[in-house]
């Protein structure tokens, strides 16, 4: 039963973040992009991450505890499990990297109207994003594909 909630748990986890942000990059970038000019843009991006960053944190913390909750049950877990647990820990530093540096310099060059350091912080930002979404979806396909397998 406990096993289960931790899967329910994880699954959910990794469901919001990588979901997220594959909406944030593939959907919400580019019609921003095309539709607003970079004062609104850059401030409509602070907001959004206002609103998301928090539930990410949920999420990390959920799929840490609820991943090493499984690892400890099943004991030597299988090279699959290693394999995401290593891309979980890199997307994780990546996130508190993202949260606590350029997020940080977002919200400054947005409150100072500094729209053009602001939008070379998005950039980099998007560049984080961009690695942890592909890291996001190796790490389901490698899950899914090790489950499959084994």
């Amino acid at each position: 039963m406990l096993f289960t909630l931790a899967k329910f748990l994880h699954v959910i986890g990794f469901t919001v973040w990588v979901g997220g942000m594959f909406f944030a990059y593939m959907a919400l970038r580019p019609a921003a992009a095309e539709r607003l000019e970079p004062p609104q843009r850059l401030s409509l991006w602070e907001g959004v991450f206002k609103k998301f960053f928090p539930w990410v944190w949920l999420c990390v913390a959920l799929i840490l505890v609820s991943g090493l909750y499984m690892m400890a049950v099943i004991g030597k877990p299988p090279m699959y499990v290693n394999v995401m647990f290593l891309l979980g820990i890199i997307m994780m530093l990546l996130f508190a990297h993202l949260f606590f540096a350029p997020f940080k310099r977002l919200k400054r060059g947005v409150a100072a109207q500094d729209w053009k350091a602001a939008g070379a912080t998005l950039a980099q930002i998007r560049m984080i994003v961009g690695i942890n979404l592909s890291l996001g979806l190796i790490t389901v396909v490698v899950g899914m594909l090790g489950m499959l397998a084994g």
